[in-house]
């Protein structure tokens, strides 16, 4: 008996627990039944509908945060239940050990419901509960015709589509805003948004007019509104950049609709619209009236009196420093309020010094998520060429984490080029990027590829019209100008000369790495792509004075040497007939900084002695050899072999070497050949000088 009494006490103490809690409680990390319930979740979150098929990357990332916001939702609702779970299995141990105390209580209290009874219950309430709040009855009813038309495997046709978009609009359209609200009904409106027509899609987007602002910072809503943008026609989109007009600025502080602004701003907006967008900004009086200032710049706007520029100032630096401590620092809209804000200290450095350095301490240690848009890379190189040495290392030491993705990147590029161009501190530079980036894991890599062999270009030809386009350049000789007029002293060659002697030799090692048959890739597949083929010419070319860079030189010019003479000229897998620009290479080798071509005069000059190895009349003798055994000439001289052929003829003409003799006598007795060979232009122009 004294058992029996234990046990009753015990059942009395589990029933006071098991009263229902209508309030979500947290979710216990150990609750079994609740990770049941989460991967239920996961599961049916798998099932819904794909998106990523047609919509923007920006919009696909939040749809995955809605995603994790919604798992979050749902978990709560369903942590009561699973609590109560967890108390019935626990019921259920007990039970098992003591079936006897068990008869003994039912026998004293024979209307005490069972847990099994109570969990029912509780279900029954939670039910309940959702079908009181406002627009319950048609939040389950529509979710469950929504289930049936977000499956996609099978994905269901389009005309059973279209009937489940149809049945849910004549359920929805009149609680809309309701609906969007809503964790757990939002998605089926983005759904009937997405396999709508124009005429409901504008239908949706009138009957939530008014709502926008709502929309925007709520932590449903939000995507819906991004859905509008995306599938929304151009009427649609202007009707909600107007009504969201005059609280941009504000949204921008939010934490959910500083992401709702950016997407708007990058994706949506029309450039009319960007400059309307970004006005806002400049202070009350652009932000109510959407055409005050329009069609001018910022500059033309405080030039017109000391109040609007103190104001616009103001404003713009408040705006900027509540976003970047709000986390939003890498959105392109704010890189836009920063343009123009640094355009406006850069306008008069001397007088708003204050101001900069205030700016840049602001920025210095984020500058790694400036770099990546046009907007943001040019306020991250004007805010370098305007800091002091100071906060130049504190910039550096915050990018260099980040030295991969800013070589690589289109925009960040250009802001590695400008350290090169203003930072007189050479070790630092050479340390921090390139001991990083000039690797032989890395360089191959980065000489294949546009943007990321521009800084490495720059090192070996400065700002060479050929690699740099005149806007890029007029850009970059400005960030030098306004760099020298503050703290920048070394001159720039000196710069430049000291970064190059501390790369170059960690680049000849780099590209040696690549002479291993088993490296990957091998230095055949980089002389076979385009822009890495230039830029080992370009390297080859550069003179140095170094006996270690003259001997790098001298092995990667036999491996081209043996690549491309020591190998049949016919077969299809020679470098000359997969890649043909690479005889351009080839010729640029043959004239080294010996000769040159005049434009004037239509023909090759000799313009130095040679001060290469193993290049130039030397380099061009050594292959006129090769091509003259056998019966290898013949072969050459039809292609792209002609060219070269051509390249070496003319070489040696000029240094009155005894091969051009030889190559003279053998390319007249191939006369009859050249002259069949009509087509090609390299062996035309043969013909001509024979």
């Amino acid at each position: 008996m004294g058992k029996g009494t234990k046990r009753s006490a015990k059942a009395v103490k589990a029933q006071e627990s098991k009263k229902p809690k209508l309030l979500p409680q947290p979710l216990p990390e150990s609750d079994e039944s609740a990770s049941e319930n989460e991967a239920t979740f996961y599961q049916s979150a798998e099932e819904g509908e794909d998106d990523s098929s047609d919509i923007s990357s920006s919009e696909a990332d939040l749809e995955a945060d809605e995603d994790v916001k919604e798992e979050e939702d749902e978990l709560d609702e369903l942590d009561e239940l699973d609590e109560l779970d967890d108390e019935e299995k626990k019921d259920a141990e007990d039970d098992e050990d003591d079936e006897d105390d068990e008869d003994e209580e039912k026998a004293a209290d024979p209307n005490k419901k069972t847990s099994a009874e109570q969990h029912a219950e509780q279900r029954k309430l939670l039910a309940e509960r959702k079908l009181k709040r406002k627009s319950g009855t048609e939040v389950e009813r529509i979710k469950a015709l929504w289930e049936k038309l977000r499956v996609k495997k099978p994905t269901p046709p389009k005309q059973v589509r279209d009937k489940l978009c149809d049945e849910i609009w004549e359920l929805a359209h009149d609680v809309i805003y309701d609906l969007v609200m809503k964790h757990d009904a939002s998605r089926v409106i983005q759904t009937l948004v997405k396999y709508s027509t124009k005429d409901r899609r504008d239908k949706i987007v009138k009957a939530l007019q008014g709502h926008y602002y709502q929309l925007a910072t709520s932590s449903y809503g939000k995507y819906l509104l991004v859905k509008l943008l995306h599938y929304g026609s151009k009427e649609s989109r202007g009707l909600i950049v107007n009504e969201l007009h005059g609280k941009l600025r504000k949204l921008m502080r939010h934490k959910e609709g500083a992401y709702v602004v950016e997407d708007l701003f990058v994706l949506y907006s029309t450039a009319g619209q960007k400059q309307q967008i970004i006005r806002e900004f400049w202070g009350a009086e652009y932000a109510v009236f959407k055409d005050s200032g329009k069609g001018k710049t910022v500059l033309d706007v405080v030039n017109e009196s000391s109040e609007k520029r103190q104001l616009i100032t103001t404003n713009l630096s408040g705006t900027i420093a509540a976003s970047v401590e709000k986390g939003s620092t890498g959105f392109q809209i704010l890189h836009a309020a920063m343009k123009e804000y640094v355009s406006i200290l850069v306008a008069d450095p001397e007088k708003n010094d204050s101001q900069i350095r205030d700016f840049i301490e602001l920025l210095a240690e984020q500058f790694a998520e400036l770099v990546h848009t046009q907007e943001g890379a040019e306020v991250a190189s004007l805010l370098l060429a305007l800091a002091n040495a100071k906060e130049r290392k504190v910039i550096i030491r915050s990018l260099k984490n980040h030295a991969k993705e800013l070589i690589k990147n289109e925009h960040g590029n250009t802001v590695l080029i400008t350290l090169f161009m203003t930072v007189d501190d050479t070790v630092l530079l050479h340390k921090s990027f390139s001991a990083e980036l000039f690797v032989p894991e890395l360089l191959p890599e980065l000489i294949q590829e546009k943007f990321s062999r521009r800084p490495l270009l720059y090192l070996l030809k400065g700002l060479d019209g050929k690699y740099f386009a005149p806007k890029v350049k007029e850009e970059l000789l400005k960030y030098e100008k306004l760099a020298y007029a503050k703290t920048t002293k070394k001159p720039q060659d000196q710069r430049r000369a000291e970064l190059l002697l501390k790369a170059v030799p960690l680049i000849y090692k780099a590209l040696s790495s690549t002479l291993s048959p088993d490296a990957e890739p091998t230095f055949t597949k980089l002389l076979s792509n385009n822009m890495a083929a230039q830029f080992i010419t370009e390297l080859l070319l550069t003179p140095s004075d170094e006996e270690a860079i003259n001997t790098s030189r001298a092995e990667l010019v036999d491996a081209i040497f043996d690549i491309t003479f020591k190998t049949d000229i016919l077969e299809d897998h020679h470098l000359l007939n997969k890649t043909p620009f690479f005889s351009r290479s080839l010729k640029a080798l043959i004239h080294g900084d010996e000769f040159k071509f005049d434009n004037e005069s239509k023909k090759l000059v000799t313009v130095s002695d040679s001060k290469l190895p193993v290049l130039g009349s030397e380099f061009a003798a050594r292959c006129a050899k090769e091509i003259l055994k056998d019966d290898t000439l013949s072969k050459w001289v039809s292609g792209q072999g002609a060219f070269v052929v051509l390249a070496i003829y003319e070489a040696l003409s000029l240094k009155d070497d005894k091969e051009a003799k030889n190559l003279s006598k053998a390319l007249k007795k191939l006369k009859g050949d050249l002259k069949k060979d009509k087509d090609n232009k390299g062996a035309q122009l043969l013909l001509k000088l024979l």
